[in-house]
């Protein structure tokens, strides 16, 4: 089914998230796999009884823009600009395996409390609320679990000879 939908829908939402994230094709790549994803989650929003499932497909991916947005826009000190402050450096593919290696192994010493908190909101993008409600915990628990997950993650780093 998710096939089929994909094939029908992708490139007029593809195209409808390239508007709403201006002209962004990385954000409207995500934003695509998001509203699909979200689809395939919710497969009883796409009964045809219920309404369009083109429009449906559309408003999730503009309401998922517009919380990206809100998102981006309470952190401090963010400054969005189209332009770098500078070329960016070549990454080396073996160096960002290495890292993602060295920060699954991180991730694994930790409490699965801990390590479930930093996935649902850092990995998954994640509001407090919203990784309060799927974790089924209070917001605050959230909040200090980040903080001591984030601790414990540093401190599993040191260990392994990670410095920076």
């Amino acid at each position: 089914m998710l096939r089929a939908l994909h094939d029908e829908h992708a490139d007029a939402l593809y195209a409808h998230a390239l508007r709403l994230v201006d002209g962004d094709r990385q954000r409207a790549e995500d934003l695509v796999q998001e509203t699909l994803l979200r689809a395939w989650r919710h497969p009883a929003a796409l009964d045809p009884e219920r309404g369009s499932v083109r429009a449906w497909l559309f408003t999730t991916a503009r309401n998922l823009a517009i919380d990206a947005w809100r998102r981006r826009s309470t952190r401090v000190g963010e400054i969005v600009t189209d332009e770098l402050p500078e070329p960016a450096e070549t990454v080396d593919e073996t160096d960002r395996a290495v890292e993602t290696w060295l920060v699954a192994e991180a991730l694994a010493r930790l409490s699965p409390a801990h390590r479930e908190v930093l996935v649902e909101c850092f990995y998954q993008g994640r509001s407090v609320a919203e990784a309060a409600a799927r974790l089924g915990v209070p917001p605050g628990t959230v909040k200090s679990r980040t903080h001591y997950a984030l601790r414990s993650l540093r401190l599993a780093l040191a260990e392994m000879g990670v410095t920076g």
